[in-house]
């Protein structure tokens, strides 16, 4: 019955017929002409900096993956193009295997998601026990940095590396916060940044009220994991089973999906491959552990912490003031 719909529908009028097609996509193409030149016209807002950064973070990221991915897509949507000689389904298989880790790989990154909110609660629980030796806190970062997870080491080398090189202690660790990008590390950070610059007593007691925070996100996001494990593989089981039969009919049943290789069944074969990845979108969205944002972020490129000045007190010439090492205080 299928079969037979679909090849009546090329000679059908109306709505499937080729002047009501081409009329779609003229004003698809106007449509989106003129949106664009709107968009010329009023200019798009300035993101801040730390939006550009993440931005080109994506772009080489994405360029990385492509690098990798590419090739084996393109090899996989040739094959497909080859035994069902349409040009959708190929384009469709590329597009699958390339997206497929984005797709069906959410496991991985909620795997390594935990291990860096497990390795930051470690790192407070080092610190917090090496500061209960009454050492202070730039001395006490170092030695926590040695005993460090994998995950973490490098962006506590660089911390170090900082420290050694004089940069102020809340300016190391706002760039510490910007490479490790986690908004559980930024509430960490948070908490010795205002250390750093108020020093008062309860260093101790916040840290090990943020590791104990920490772990119990990290068991949160484990029993959510394993609840989810069996749908995630259920959704790849579907995936395989419905692609294989599509495979299977189209090289062992030409005569039964003939009218897909029109030109109106294509456009049908179209549709259906947009409602498969539109659901699948959506099953990745709802795979995804919400986390909160960010808020330990810097929009201008360069922060200077500066001693402020006191009312009536005259502000000295920059060209008379020696160069020091810049003080803690305010923003400017």
């Amino acid at each position: 019955m299928t079969s037979v719909a679909l090849g009546s529908l090329g000679s059908m009028g109306g709505l499937f017929s080729t002047t009501v097609l081409y009329s779609i996509g003229s004003g698809v193409a106007v449509g989106g002409g003129l949106a664009l030149f709107m968009v010329a016209v009023r200019g798009l807002p300035v993101k801040p900096d730390h939006e550009k950064q993440k931005a080109a973070e994506r772009a080489s990221e994405l360029i990385r993956f492509a690098g990798r991915r590419g090739s084996l897509a393109a090899i996989i949507g040739l094959v497909v193009l080859l035994l069902t000689r349409w040009a959708v389904a190929g384009i469709a298989a590329g597009v699958l295997v390339f997206f497929w880790d984005r797709l069906f790989g959410g496991a991985a990154e909620e795997r390594a998601a935990m291990r860096r909110v497990e390795a930051l609660a470690s790192w407070t629980e080092s610190l917090r026990d090496t500061i209960a030796g009454a050492v202070g806190l730039e001395q006490a970062i170092p030695a926590s940095a040695r005993a460090a997870a994998p995950v973490l080491r490098p962006h506590l080398d660089a911390l170090v590396d900082r420290l050694r090189s004089r940069t102020p202690l809340p300016e190391a660790l706002q760039q510490l916060a910007d490479e490790i990008n986690d908004a559980s590390a930024d509430i960490i950070v948070a908490a010795l940044i205002l250390n750093a610059r108020l020093r008062g007593p309860g260093l101790r007691q916040v840290l090990g009220a943020l590791a104990k925070s920490a772990r119990e996100e990290v068991d949160m996001r484990q029993r959510v994991m394993a609840q989810r494990a069996s749908t995630r593989r259920s959704v790849q089981i579907v995936v395989a089973v419905s692609v294989a039969f599509v495979l299977g009919l189209s090289i062992f049943n030409r005569e039964f999906v003939a009218p897909y290789g029109t030109a109106v069944g294509q456009l049908v074969l179209a549709c259906v491959c947009g409602l498969f990845a539109l659901g699948f979108w959506w099953l990745r969205k709802l795979s995804t552990i919400e986390t909160p944002e960010r808020f330990l972020v810097r929009d201008e490129s360069g922060v200077q912490f500066v001693r402020p000045r006191m009312p009536g007190q005259p502000s000295a010439h920059p060209s008379a003031q020696p160069s020091a090492q810049p003080e803690e205080g305010v923003r400017r």
